[in-house]
């Protein structure tokens, strides 16, 4: 399975109500299922097993069960890629960045461009607030979703 789709399979299941999942398919099976100690972000525990043996193949082999850790969410309202794309703190290269961290900013303003598909899109602010954290470097591709900013 490719480790993207996996990637987006786990934080769907972090970031809903779901429990457990499991996902069958030509590539072999997949079973995430999580679990919230109390006070910290959502482990999540997955095992990926082989496809099942064809007629007169060998043995399968046993996959090792893997707990990963979901990341701790910083503090504060996070502001998410509302696409895949090129991240880009400023409009042009050279030009001063829209936000910087410390910077009082306003719902509606501008704060980065996602580049997709050659078309820039700008990425506006959905609270007003303090930026706190810049949590991806300019010219780095971001996945749908991906935190971008924190704002308190």
């Amino acid at each position: 399975m490719d480790l993207r789709k996996l990637k987006t399979l786990i934080d769907l299941v972090s970031e809903s109500n779901v429990s457990e999942l499991e996902i069958t398919e030509a590539e072999g099976k997949v079973r995430i299922v999580k679990s919230a100690p109390a006070g910290y972000g959502a482990p999540v525990a997955y095992t990926m097993a082989p496809p099942p043996p064809a007629p007169a193949a060998a043995p399968a082999i046993e996959a090792t069960p893997v707990v990963v850790a979901a990341p701790a969410e910083p503090a504060g309202h996070i502001v998410k890629s509302p696409m895949v794309g090129t991240f880009y703190r400023a409009a042009s290269p050279g030009a001063k960045p829209f936000v910087e961290i410390g910077d009082t900013i306003k719902q509606g303003d501008t704060i980065c461009i996602v580049e997709a598909m050659k078309i820039l899109n700008e990425i506006e602010a959905d609270k007003s607030g303090t930026v706190t954290q810049i949590l991806v470097e300019n010219g780095q591709a971001v996945e749908y979703g991906q935190p971008l900013y924190v704002i308190e």
